[in-house]
């Protein structure tokens, strides 16, 4: 779907929001993972998120798909964007640096342009497209700093992991296109459902979560991610897939460091290096290199 320039306006905000929930997603997780493992607070995400989009489902007086085909396609977009991506990711940070985690994981619009580009050909792809993908790349890697690539090359399999997280959420993007047919909020609730009926079970299995102790503090972090980070993150999500595009949803993921760093200024009353907001500036144009062809594509 080509977007003209008002509706560009509209999106594009949007987007910002989607980077900002997600982004601070890695703070609330840090809060969490403290005192929750990471298998049940993954199954506490997405079973409290369906609640929450199931009660905006009927408030809005919508209903669940009844067909099977349609809902053998939403465990496919469960598997690419929580049940395999979200586990894969939580392994591979275990051994990765946060700094390069973050950079590794940004590639997501990357992927998204070759598959569309070699295989899916589902929208139009262009040089700049690609350019905006890889300097957005590039700011991400000034904004953790160039020195989180150093260890590129070590603990390789933690690394592909993170890798292969960002390839499911290029997939997750391009997948997410077949459900134009359905509103954001009925998509996003399947999805986190079969996200809930795979990992419940997991974690009553993997870390028999009835005998942990947490305090309030994380289950308030656990709760803002499952309604806000999740939940709320998701409906933007699956409305953005269909109208800026699956590189345009996927740019985000270029805005969550610079999220990262301005809660950090915000909050913390941190500071910003000269390098840091050279990375600001070029994980922006890297979005704007993204989204701004199907504007110009609107006035053709």
């Amino acid at each position: 779907m080509t977007q003209s320039a008002p509706r560009l306006v509209i999106e594009i905000p949007l987007l910002l929001l989607l980077a900002l929930l997600w982004g601070s997603s890695y703070l609330y997780i840090k809060i969490a993972v403290a005192e929750i493992p990471p298998f049940t607070l993954i199954a506490f995400r997405v079973t409290i998120a369906s609640f929450f989009l199931g009660t905006v489902m009927i408030i809005k007086g919508e209903r669940l798909p009844r067909d099977q085909k349609t809902w053998r396609m939403l465990l496919v977009q469960a598997m690419f964007l929580a049940i395999v991506a979200w586990t894969v990711l939580a392994w591979g940070q275990q051994f990765v640096d946060a700094g390069l985690a973050s950079v590794l994981n940004s590639t997501a619009p990357i992927f998204v342009f070759f598959i569309t580009l070699m295989i899916t050909r589902h929208e139009a792809v262009s040089g700049l497209k690609l350019f905006g993908a890889v300097l957005g790349v590039a700011g991400v890697s000034l904004i953790m700093g160039v020195e989180a690539l150093n260890g590129l090359g070590e603990q390789l399999a933690g690394q592909i992991a993170v890798l292969f997280a960002a390839v499911l959420y290029g997939c997750s993007a391009i997948y997410g296109k077949k459900f134009s047919h359905l509103s954001p909020v009925v998509t996003a609730t399947g999805t986190m459902l079969w996200a809930a009926i795979w990992l419940v079970p997991a974690s009553l299995m993997i870390d028999q979560p009835w005998t942990l102790q947490v305090s309030n503090r994380a289950m308030l972090a656990a709760l803002i991610l499952a309604i806000f980070c999740t939940g709320g993150a998701l409906l933007l999500y699956f409305r953005l897939v269909v109208t800026l595009g699956s590189m345009g949803v996927a740019s985000q993921a270029y805005l969550r460091a610079g999220v990262g760093v301005m809660l950090g200024v915000v909050l913390l009353g941190e500071t910003i290096s000269p390098v840091v907001i050279l990375g600001l500036f070029a994980a922006i144009l890297g979005v704007i290199a993204i989204n701004i062809p199907a504007r110009r594509k609107a006035r053709a």
